[in-house]
């Protein structure tokens, strides 16, 4: 596909208007998956059996984010809006923290527990039910050689949500305020850069980046090249990180023996944002001189080796600099995430369905939270923390064939003075 617009016309919107929504979604997930729900598992369920139900409730909500996106955003194609879809999907994003936050306060034991799956499965429809048409907005707005700058704000922004998240969750803990407050907080922070996003937005806004073709069948679809490895290549990326994001609460307790691993976990989070926010503007700009796949070599191998020291770190200090460099591998990547997304779209009359199918490779490896949950149980149980060493060194494994992948990935964009 060629350019069809000049690189100096501006696109319609702000990089920072655009990503506002991504912002307060990365807050949202950061806070509830890292920081939330292990702590209200073991409050539903206990120790022994916390990975299994934490692992099993991530592959849960997995379901509806391997389902929802693609048929929502082939819906919003086939009526040429966005907003709408947006403005309903976080309402029910809103819903569904409403009755996580009720469970969680109120309630107790395997009864409440499932309660607390009702309201995440509602947080998982409406958020997915947003986010494929929002997906939709990069390659139907910015020229194909401004993504990498697109797509480097928002990688930069999804880790100053995490950010504000991981202070936040810290500053919270050290009060010892309830649940709730959580739960008010992540719907505040989700709303407010949403709304920002719609009214930012011109509706009305036509693609203009990529010559027009056909709507291709999914099965046309993954038989398109670029697409095909670009899906895996996140698919594997996102199996890295699903393998070990679920359980960071449990190895700061586990490994490194923090009495209060709520806040050490936190602390541990701020390090890996404040890298990835290092290496997340300028890794996007780089990829649209040098091209994509020379920044996810570098990502993918940091983040490997990174993963595997984790489990040789002889104190706290240590693995928060092992943290630091994490930061700086998944901010590499995440900051062409989207231009390589972008890139690989065949055709401009499905872009939400087709971004909606490609953000699967990044929500529906969240199944593997089940498994790696249980074989953490099952590791730790034939010896202390050796469930650990399966977990992130499987992790490990992902991030490196991600990076065997991609270079199968056909470049688009080449070097530019």
């Amino acid at each position: 596909m060629t350019a069809t617009q000049s690189p100096l016309a501006p696109p319609p919107v702000s990089p920072l208007v655009l990503s506002a929504f991504w912002f307060g979604t990365a807050f949202h997930w950061l806070v509830l998956l890292l920081i939330v729900m292990p702590a209200n598992v073991v409050h539903f369920v206990g120790e022994a059996q916390k990975g299994t139900y934490l692992g099993a409730l991530t592959a849960i909500g997995a379901v509806i984010a391997l389902i929802l996106p693609p048929l929502i955003g082939a819906q919003s194609d086939r009526t040429g809006k966005r907003i709408p879809y947006i403005r309903l999907g976080v309402g029910v994003n809103l819903a569904g923290l409403v009755v996580m936050g009720l469970a969680a306060t109120f309630l107790n034991g395997m009864s409440g527990f499932w309660v607390y799956v009702l309201g995440f499965l509602l947080v998982q429809f409406g958020n997915n039910y947003a986010t494929a048409p929002y997906s939709a907005l990069i390659p139907q707005l910015v020229p194909v050689e401004q993504r990498g700058r697109y797509s480097g704000v928002m990688a930069m922004l999804q880790a100053g949500g995490q950010l504000l998240g991981a202070v936040a969750a810290f500053a919270l803990s050290l009060l010892h305020l309830p649940t709730a407050v959580f739960f008010v907080l992540v719907a505040l922070v989700l709303l407010i850069p949403a709304i920002i996003t719609m009214q930012g937005v011109p509706e009305t806004a036509a693609p203009t980046t990529q010559a027009a073709g056909p709507q291709l069948s999914i099965g046309q679809l993954f038989a398109y090249q670029p697409f095909l490895w670009v899906f895996l290549t996140r698919v594997l990326f996102s199996l890295g990180q699903y393998s070990v994001q679920p359980f960071l609460s449990y190895y700061n307790k586990d490994v490194l023996h923090q009495a209060k691993f709520e806040e050490s976990t936190s602390i541990m989070l701020a390090c890996i944002i404040v890298g990835s926010i290092a290496s997340a503007l300028i890794g996007g700009r780089i990829s649209d001189r040098i091209g994509r796949k020379p920044v996810i070599y570098v990502a993918g191998a940091t983040m490997a080796v990174a993963a595997i020291a984790l489990l040789f770190v002889p104190n706290f200090v240590t693995a928060l600099v092992l943290a630091v460099v994490f930061g700086l591998g998944f901010g590499a990547f995440t900051s062409v995430d989207w231009a390589l997304g972008s890139d690989a779209m065949p055709s401009q009359t499905s872009y939400a369905r087709d971004m909606g199918i490609w953000h699967v490779a990044f929500v529906g490896p969240q199944f593997v939270s089940a498994p790696q949950g249980r074989l953490l149980d099952w590791g730790n149980a034939q010896h202390p923390n050796f469930g650990y060493t399966l977990v992130f060194g499987i992790a490990a494994l992902f991030f490196l064939l991600g990076v065997i992948f991609v270079r199968n990935v056909p470049e688009k964009i080449h070097a530019k003075s």
